[in-house]
């Protein structure tokens, strides 16, 4: 398993550093700020649907999950897909729930501490699915209205930014579903708009000018 440091970014809350790839889990602009408008902004919010079902490319630090059950007054069925899940001392480090409005340290730990593989209640609206898998290769179930493709730079993890890997997705999101990534690199653009999807550019997080959003027409 890669080094994994933990450092504090720009707005207050946590990321990780990984040296051997010198990548963040999140911007260091502001790891809570690009939660929020790349992933519930741009994502969610897009969404008019009642009961949401949410896919998400990497699980990490639990952020994305943990701001969708927070803030959301929606039912959501999350699943996340990681194939290196933090060990228990490693989440033991993290203090999202101090740092976050409305913070809530029991459910946090909920999230972290759901089994693999099934869906599990973590509230009365809220339900994750944590799978250990490889992005690359997963079965994906379907019905997903929402991606959070958050996934390491094409620079670092190129195997993951694909046509092939879009296309699974593409195949397994709802008509209407959206996408939604940090990335605004070009070979991303034509490998969305090569499996389907319509992009659109928008103003991105701290540090970022732009991001994308995609939608399964």
């Amino acid at each position: 398993m890669k080094k994994r440091i933990f450092t504090t970014t720009k707005d207050g809350t946590q990321t990780i550093y990984i040296p051997e790839l010198d990548e963040h889990y999140h911007s260091t602009n502001g790891a809570l700020q690009e939660a929020e408008i790349v992933y519930l902004n741009a994502g969610l919010d897009y969404c008019e649907k009642d009961e949401i079902n949410v896919l998400e490319a990497g699980f990490g630090t639990g952020l994305n999950a943990y701001l969708t059950m927070l803030t959301s007054d929606k039912k959501i069925n999350y699943t996340s897909i990681e194939l290196y899940p933090l060990s228990e001392e490693e989440v033991s480090n993290l203090n999202h729930y101090e740092t976050i409005n409305g913070g809530n340290k029991e459910l946090f730990l909920k999230l972290h501490e759901a089994e693999w593989g099934d869906f599990s209640p973590i509230t009365d609206r809220f339900s994750l699915k944590k799978v250990h898998d490889d992005l690359t290769t997963h079965s994906y179930e379907g019905g997903y209205d929402v991606v959070y493709y958050d996934a390491f730079a094409p620079e670092v993890q190129p195997h993951l930014w694909t046509a092939e890997v879009f296309q699974k997705i593409y195949d397994a999101m709802n008509t209407g579903g959206v996408l939604t990534t940090y990335c605004v690199k070009g070979i991303v653009k034509r490998a969305l708009k090569s499996c389907g999807f319509k992009i659109e550019k928008l103003p991105g997080a701290a540090g970022k000018r732009e991001m994308l959003r995609a939608v399964k027409e």
